[in-house]
């Protein structure tokens, strides 16, 4: 790599004023806009511009000074796009050039899209093929995207002579408006798409076929690369983002990779022990449950729960025990009840006369 001071004529202890007017004038001698077509031309602008972005800046400077280039190797000095982008202001102030936002216009991704989709707790146990349906922006077949009819050409805004803006002196002052003509652009369009009008994207729907693991919760999100919307500038298309919200079961509930069903028993359920069927993402399962079972007591199922996003090691089925008392008790059932309370009375005191 040349020494920055070399290429912009320097000496190594220049001054900020000294390096800025040498940047201007090889800046006014290379630049594009003054030497169409001229690829040595732009290979030296380019220098110039990199070494003024770096001499200019204390920080960069100092660590150049002290490292040479192997000090910025961690600094982004960006490509010429964004060396003319971030110059673009300099150039309008001191040359006059103004800015052609076809040349100056940073180039950027097209938009995301944001698309949501709702799974069954049987879905995230063993995966899904979803069709989606999909509205985006996309680049206008008929005008490929240019805006403009096929066989038309754009042309430099005659009223602000393609600088996308319109200067107005107020005393001392200059005030600089974007132009109402061409909107900013410099470049005016007599002919603008019939099919896009104007704006080189169309509105599609599409149908899609995707893929969903295992394992996803509410909020998680896919992301498709370059399925999103079109770019404006020429560069990559956006991203379509998928997020997924997972509908209510009707006897289970999600916690985490675990399961919850709540069982509901009689006391003498719980008091004589119980077999019960539980049901389960993959059909039904026994449980027994022992004698003198307690409210709020929790049995395990092992492996019946989800899979984990990432290892896909399932969760357990949890199955929490809650009594209810009878409300309705017929005759039979209240004198079987009260000959029970009579025996717990009977087998209480006789506890008590032992201690």
């Amino acid at each position: 790599m040349a020494n920055y001071y070399e290429i912009l004529g320097v000496r190594a202890n220049a001054t900020q004023e000294e390096i800025k007017s040498a940047y201007r004038q090889l800046a006014l001698k290379y630049h594009p806009d003054r030497n169409p077509g001229d690829k040595v031309a732009e290979e030296q602008f380019k220098k110039i511009s990199e070494a003024y972005q770096v001499l200019s800046d204390p920080e960069k400077r100092q660590l150049y000074d002290l490292y040479g280039p192997a000090g910025l190797g961690d600094l982004n000095l960006g490509g010429f796009e964004d060396i003319f982008a971030g110059f673009s202001e300099f150039f309008e102030d001191f040359f006059g050039l103004g800015r052609r936002r076809g040349r100056a216009t940073r180039v950027q991704a097209g938009s995301d899209v944001h698309h949501v989709i709702t799974l069954t707790l049987e879905e995230v146990l063993k995966g899904a093929e979803k069709e989606i349906e999909v509205e985006r922006r996309v680049s206008c077949r008929r005008c490929q995207g240019e805006g403009l009819e096929p066989g038309s050409r754009a042309q430099t805004c005659p009223h602000c002579g393609g600088r996308g803006q319109i200067s107005q002196s107020r005393g001392l002052l200059r005030v600089f408006t974007t132009c109402s003509t061409c909107r900013g652009s410099g470049i005016y369009v007599p002919h603008p798409c019939s099919s896009c009008r104007g704006s080189g994207m169309t509105r599609e729907r599409r149908k899609m076929q995707i893929r969903i693991p295992p394992g996803m919760d509410n909020g998680n999100r896919l992301r498709l690369r370059g399925e999103g919307e079109a770019s404006r500038s020429g560069g990559p298309p956006g991203d379509l983002f998928i997020e997924v919200k997972v509908a209510p079961h009707p006897t289970l509930t999600r916690r985490g990779r675990d399961l919850i069903y709540r069982a509901d028993l009689s006391f003498v359920e719980a008091a004589l022990g119980w077999t019960i069927t539980i049901p389960t993402l993959n059909g039904q399962a026994t449980l027994s449950i022992p004698p003198g079972t307690q409210s709020g007591a929790v049995f395990s199922i092992k492996g019946e729960g989800l899979p984990d996003l990432k290892s896909q090691n399932r969760g357990d089925l949890l199955v929490e025990v809650s009594l209810h008392t009878p409300t309705h008790l017929t005759p039979r059932q209240e004198e079987l009840l009260r000959e029970f309370l009579r025996l717990e009375q009977e087998l209480s005191s006789s506890e008590s006369q032992h201690h």
